[in-house]
């Protein structure tokens, strides 16, 4: 079924492949060598060998979420109600020096801001979504899972994207990055990942 519907995704965005249509060159870097990373990395075989039950959906996305702390090499992570904790040891392999909490748990200071953040629509993920974006700066990222499971998930990332605080956004189709510097250009990218 996984195979299935992922060719049938994947045909659907074609033409959105390999950085096609990112004129940014900031972006177009990030699509093509964070995003759409194909060369494996160092830890790809460790991590499989210590979590080895993951289905292939989750490691495809753990395998993003690693590129991505590797990439941005944040001192906090927030990670908000994750469907498999292998979420949580991916982006730590991805960057050791980082702290990875709990969102649930999260309470964020006057002076703190987020640096990456990973969130599933589940819960209270509106007010997770609302502390995130109050306590943004220019190098904030943010995940949102699952942004085309029904229409209440499709609305909000609508929202997320017309949001003020946001900058660019880019659909994986499986997820969601929110970018929170206003310096550039709002945009809005479907990416075939």
């Amino acid at each position: 079924m996984y195979r299935l519907r992922r060719l049938l995704v994947w045909m659907r965005r074609v033409h959105h492949s390999r950085g096609f249509g990112v004129q940014s060159p900031y972006d177009y870097r990030f699509v093509r060598y964070v995003v759409n990373e194909h060369w494996p990395y160092y830890a790809y075989e460790e991590m499989k060998r210590r979590l080895p039950d993951i289905d292939k959906r989750t490691r495809k996305l753990c395998r993003l979420y690693f590129r991505i702390a590797n990439w941005r090499q944040p001192q906090l992570i927030l990670n908000y109600c994750p469907s498999s904790e292998a979420y949580r040891s991916y982006m730590h392999e991805g960057c050791k020096r980082a702290t990875v909490i709990d969102g649930t748990t999260w309470h964020p200071q006057a002076d703190s801001t987020v640096e990456l953040a990973r969130m599933s629509l589940t819960g209270n993920y509106e007010q997770f979504y609302d502390s995130v974006a109050t306590h943004a700066d220019q190098r904030t990222l943010l995940i949102v899972e699952r942004i085309k499971r029904d229409k209440a998930s499709r609305e909000f990332w609508q929202r997320v994207q017309q949001d003020q605080r946001t900058g660019v956004t880019f659909d994986l189709y499986y997820c969601g990055i929110v970018f929170f510097n206003k310096q550039r250009y709002k945009q809005n990218y479907k990416v075939n990942f």
